[in-house]
C-alpha cells in the first residue's frame, strides 16, 4: 500500500506541474517536480525527475506518473 500512496503523491505533483508548465523549459519543470516532491515528502531520484520532466515537456497534457516510472 505504501507504493500506491507514493504514486498517488507523485501523480498529484505531476498534475500540478503539468497544469501550469506548458511551454516551460525542462529545467523549470524538473525544479518544480523536485519542489513538489519535497512538499509532499516523496523521494524522487534524479532519473525519475528527468523521465517525468521529459514526458511533461513532450506531451503537453495529462501524464500518468505510474506509466512513466514503470510502477
Amino acid at each position: 500500500m505504501a507504493d500506491e500512496n507514493r504514486f498517488e503523491a507523485i501523480q498529484a505533483v505531476v498534475d500540478r506541474v503539468t497544469s501550469w508548465q506548458d511551454g516551460a523549459t525542462e529545467g523549470t519543470v524538473a525544479e518544480e517536480l523536485r519542489k513538489g516532491a519535497g512538499e509532499t515528502g516523496v523521494d524522487l531520484s534524479d532519473e525519475e525527475i528527468a523521465k517525468l520532466a521529459d514526458v511533461i515537456e513532450d506531451k503537453h497534457g495529462a501524464v500518468d506518473a505510474r506509466e512513466v516510472l514503470g510502477g
